[in-house]
């Protein structure tokens, strides 16, 4: 099951895990779209191909909840 980070690991930009608008590698790390972009849609962290996280919403997200681990070190 996805972690749902909920931030940019770059910008620090919130992302919520009802909302589109985030991408992911393989290994989750995450990124807002504006910094995916900028990065070229690939991962600083290892490399891999960023695309869209799916959004997890109504029951799923009440059931299974984001992580609200912030990953931006600013």
């Amino acid at each position: 099951m996805l972690e749902m980070r909920p931030d940019c690991e770059r910008c620090g930009t919130d992302l919520p895990a009802d909302e589109g608008g985030a991408f992911i590698c393989s290994f989750e790390c995450t990124f807002c779209a504006d910094c995916a972009d900028a990065m070229d849609e690939r991962c600083p962290n290892c490399g891999g191909e960023l695309l869209d996280r799916p959004a997890r919403v109504g029951a799923a997200l009440a059931k299974n909840p984001a992580s609200t681990t912030r990953y931006f070190r600013g």
